[in-house]
This record gives structure tokens, C-alpha cells and sequence, in this order.
């Protein structure tokens, strides 16, 4: 063989060793970091959507899944203050009974609809349908009438004062009025709004599916060309998913990984106070329940310091209010303290000196589980026998807020959280401990009924001095602490974590998720 062939077979030998060690580098790189290039979003969450409708939506994950693809007037920014965003401009009139809002011109749905004073309309006078029985009805209701002033200007006149009225118009997002002409029941399922992402496709109980709009009127702010949401209710999975790239954003980022996660040079892991209270829900209107010695006895049974350390691995604070120290006029109250003999001796008093049999209700994600479990340990230490009922969220939905009575109801425990949304104390309390608020009409899950607290909600909303305001929110902290319809237990740090390569995805300090600034680096 010539030294010609020789050097030939060489250097074909190269070829071939650097073509394969090129090869499997970049087989690592699909197994883990998404490509060079790659504008595809996928975000793990732990609960899934329960409906698609905006106007319809009560649930975080369902509210921040369709904040993606719809927009209001106004809106909240990374620290839940109001900015504007469908309207340019707004302003109040000097006795607080009139918003004006200035509409943007540059908007269009993802049909191609335009965004108009008339869509404005329409969505109201759907809110305000009785037949359609929407929650949006809720932020709506001391508005009296809409006037269309012209093409581009609308005024909502109130028929009293409202102080929290600007943070409820960032809770109503607008449809598109040709989907809800053609068919408004299936909005549910395929939305249609103004967002920067559109609707592709919801796989219940697997995915969510978004587009980039490419006609979006702030289309600077992301670069993502899809956005999948993936709900991943077990927790070992979700963190999986993001050491791996299977996921560029997570959240919650289970407390027990944070650690591990905190030392991957690829991850980036995020702590924000919030809004998020913790709280077991218990049904005021059953026996024995209805007995106010047997609820605190629970709170004393439940240490609230060991729960932070098993259940959320140190990461929270006690719930020492109705509300968390992040929400507008929170007021400390003085914690129900471990106490076992104080508990035993209120059961005592109350004729349950034997304790006796009780089911909590809960969805199926890994922490709730886990909560629901040291629940159960706790109140065990005082005889109450705890059953445990693990739902899906959908039907844990039907089931907590369908019942028409109080009577109905079947729930008696209900390991959950709450977080305003709006980012007012009224949204931390209107909807969970007024007499008005039962199901099916709100969150007062608990059966809450106070005259007092019922009446001061209501000055609360009609003045606009906010030291009256902080006054009477302050009564109705200690009152509802200390009648205790829930076992306090406390407020989360929120915890997240995300891809290096990935920019301005983050969870707000209510606990929901905006993609609207998405980029990746």
C-alpha cells in the first residue's frame, strides 16, 4: 500500500472519530438544554387548568393560564401594582363613581376582531348576564351602568364608592365578541382574546398549548415562539424536569429540591414573599364544628413550626392573620400556640372529650398530600380521627362549589390556600368570610357567618379614607382570627426555578405565573 492510501485512511479515520464525538455531544445537548435557536417555552406546574373561560376562572392556575391570552383595561406588574394595558389612560372621577378609560387603537383579538368600545360592551353585558352565573360578575358588581362615550372611550359609573374598583377591573379580561357571537358555551374551551399568546390546544389534564401572536400590540416583550404548560402534580418529576431541560420553568419547585437545584450551574431558583395563605378550611355550619372551643382546640392541636419544617422544608411563615404580611392592611393577630392540654381541655368542654371522626378534602399534588397527612398526625394526638379525600381539581371544584345550600355542603375540612388576586385586603376577605359569599356565589368555604364582619365589609368597600379602611380591616382580622374557621397554618415562600438561558418569566406575589416578558437569552 503507497503512503498515498496510508495518509488517506488516516485522515478518513479522523473524520470518522471527530463525526462521532460531535455526534454524541450533541446528543447530550438534546437530552438536556434545549438547542441553539429553540424558542419553545414549556413551563411545569403542579395542579391543572380547570377551565379556560377568563371570565369564569376562580383557581390560580386557571387565572394565570388565561391572563396568557387575554388582557383588561388594566393589569398588575411583577409587584401587583396596577399599570394600564388595553386602556392607554384612565381617570376617576373626584367622587369615585366614574372611570373613564381611554382605549388602545392598535389592538385586534387573535380572530382579527378589533379591539373597540364595543367589544368593551359586549364583554360587560356578559358579566353582568344573570343567566350566565360568571365570576367576573363578582369585580362588576356595584357598577351600575357602561356609557359609550365613543370608538375608543368608555365610562363605568358606579352606583357607590368602591375602593378596591381599579384592582377588579384587572380581574376582567375581554373576549373577543364575534367567539362569544359564534359560540359563547365553547370559550371554555378554545378562548379567543388579545393576549401575546394564542390558543392552539388544551389536552385536559396533560397540556396547554399557546402561539406567539404575531399581531400583538406589545409584541417586543417576548420572544417565545410556543408555550406549553405541562401539569405535574408529583413533585419528584417537576424537579426532574428542570435539572434535565425537559422544563425551562417550574413551579412550585418542591422545597426538598432547592438545595440540589441551587448548586446546578444551569439553574436558577427564585424565593418571593407572597399573598399565598395556608390555611384548612373548616365548615362552620356542621357539627361539631359549628362549636367555636372545637376549631380552636385544632388550631392549638396543629404546630405550626413543625408543619413549616416537614410540610414546606422551612420556607414560610406562620399565618398569624386572616391574610398574608404581603396583602394590603394585613394586622398581626397573636398565633394559636402548640398546646395539646389546651386543646384537650377545649374538646373536653365542648362534650368531645373522645375526640371523634372527620374527613379533609384536598387536591392530588404531592404537597397537598403530604400537608394533609401531618394534618391528620396532628389532630390524631387529640382523638379526632381524620379521613383524608384526595381529589382532582376539577372535581374537588365541583364538589366544594356546587352545592346551592349550606345544608348541601358535604365538605367538612378543606386543606387549601387563597391568594388575592385582585391584590386588595378586599380580595382577601369579602369572598372567604362574607355570609354572602357561600358556595356557589364564593370562596367561603368555611360557612362563615359574623353580622359584624358582614356589615364592616361593607363600610370597608364605601369609604375612601384609608385609615378607616385599615380600621376596619384590622376588626374583621382579630374578629375572624379569633372565631377561627380555619386551622391558620401560613403563608408560602414562593419558590420557582428556571432555566439560566430563560429571562422574565416569574410568579407573582398572588402565586400566578406571567409569560408576557418571556426571553431567552
Amino acid at each position: 500500500m503507497t503512503n498515498k492510501w496510508i495518509r488517506l485512511i488516516i485522515l478518513l479515520g479522523i473524520i470518522v472519530v471527530v463525526s462521532a464525538c460531535s455526534s454524541d455531544a450533541n446528543s447530550d445537548n438534546d437530552q438536556g438544554n434545549k438547542g441553539e435557536g429553540d424558542k419553545e417555552l414549556t413551563i411545569a406546574i403542579d395542579q391543572n387548568f380547570v377551565t379556560l373561560d377568563p371570565q369564569n376562572a376562580g383557581d390560580t392556575v386557571s387565572i394565570f393560564g388565561t391572563r396568557a391570552m387575554y388582557e383588561g383595561l388594566v393589569g398588575f406588574n411583577e409587584h401587583m401594582e396596577i399599570e394600564p394595558v388595553l386602556a392607554e389612560d384612565y381617570q376617576v372621577s373626584d367622587d369615585a363613581l366614574t372611570y373613564t378609560f381611554q382605549l388602545r387603537k392598535d389592538v385586534t383579538f387573535h380572530d382579527g376582531e378589533p379591539f373597540n368600545a364595543d367589544a368593551v360592551k359586549a364583554n360587560y353585558e356578559r358579566i353582568i348576564d344573570e343567566d350566565n352565573d360568571l365570576r367576573a360578575k363578582r369585580n362588576l358588581q356595584y357598577v351600575e351602568k357602561l356609557e359609550v362615550i365613543n370608538e375608543y372611550e368608555v365610562a363605568f359609573i358606579l352606583n357607590q364608592p368602591f375602593s378596591a374598583m381599579l384592582n377588579k377591573f384587572a380581574m376582567v379580561p375581554f373576549i373577543s365578541p364575534k367567539a362569544l357571537e359564534d359560540d359563547e358555551k365553547d370559550i371554555a374551551l378554545h378562548p379567543v382574546g388579545t393576549g401575546p399568546f394564542k390558543f392552539i390546544e388544551w389536552n385536559q389534564g396533560d397540556s396547554l398549548v399557546l402561539e406567539k401572536y404575531n399581531d400583538y400590540w406589545n409584541a417586543a416583550n417576548s420572544d417565545a415562539e410556543k408555550v406549553t404548560f405541562k401539569p405535574v402534580p408529583e413533585n419528584g418529576s417537576r424537579a426532574a424536569m428542570l435539572k434535565t431541560g425537559e422544563a425551562d420553568f417550574v413551579y412550585p419547585v418542591p422545597q426538598q429540591d432547592i438545595k440540589e437545584l441551587e448548586s446546578n450551574s444551569d439553574v436558577v431558583i427564585e424565593k418571593t414573599p407572597s399573598t399565598i395563605a395556608r390555611y384548612v378550611s373548616i365548615n362552620t355550619f356542621k357539627e361539631p364544628f359549628n362549636n367555636e372551643k372545637v376549631r380552636k382546640a385544632m388550631n392549638y392541636a396543629v404546630n405550626k413550626d413543625a408543619y413549616i419544617k416537614v410540610v414546606k422544608n422551612g420556607y414560610g411563615n406562620i399565618l398569624d392573620s386572616t391574610m398574608s404580611t404581603e396583602t394590603q392592611y394585613y394586622t398581626k393577630q397573636e398565633p394559636y400556640e402548640f398546646n395539646l392540654e389546651k386543646a384537650k381541655d377545649l374538646l373536653t368542654e365542648a362534650g368531645y372529650e373522645n375526640g371523634f371522626e372527620a374527613e379533609i378534602w384536598g387536591n392530588t399534588s404531592s404537597e397537598t398530600l403530604q400537608g394533609m397527612e401531618f394534618i391528620k398526625q396532628q389532630l390524631a394526638e387529640i382523638g379526632i380521627d381524620v379521613t383524608i379525600k384526595s381529589m382532582e381539581e376539577g372535581t374537588l371544584s365541583d364538589e366544594i362549589y356546587t352545592p346551592e345550600t349550606p345544608k348541601d355542603a358535604k365538605v367538612q375540612m378543606w386543606y387549601v390556600s387563597w391568594s388575592p388576586s385582585s391584590g386588595d385586603a378586599d380580595g382577601a376577605t369579602r369572598s372567604l368570610f362574607s355570609s354572602e359569599y357561600f358556595p356557589p356565589n364564593g370562596a367561603n368555604t368555611a360557612y362563615y357567618n359574623n353580622s359584624d364582619v358582614n356589615t364592616w365589609i361593607h363600610v370597608a368597600n364605601e369609604t375612601s379614607n384609608i385609615d378607616e379602611q385599615e380600621e376596619i380591616y384590622a376588626n374583621i382580622q382579630s374578629t375572624v382570627y379569633r372565631e377561627a374557621p380555619w386551622i391558620f397554618l401560613a403563608t408560602d415562600t414562593i419558590l420557582s426555578g428556571h432555566r439560566k438561558n430563560l429571562e422574565g418569566v416569574y410568579v407573582l406575589p398572588d402565586g400566578s405565573v406571567s409569560i408576557k416578558n418571556a426571553q431567552f437569552k
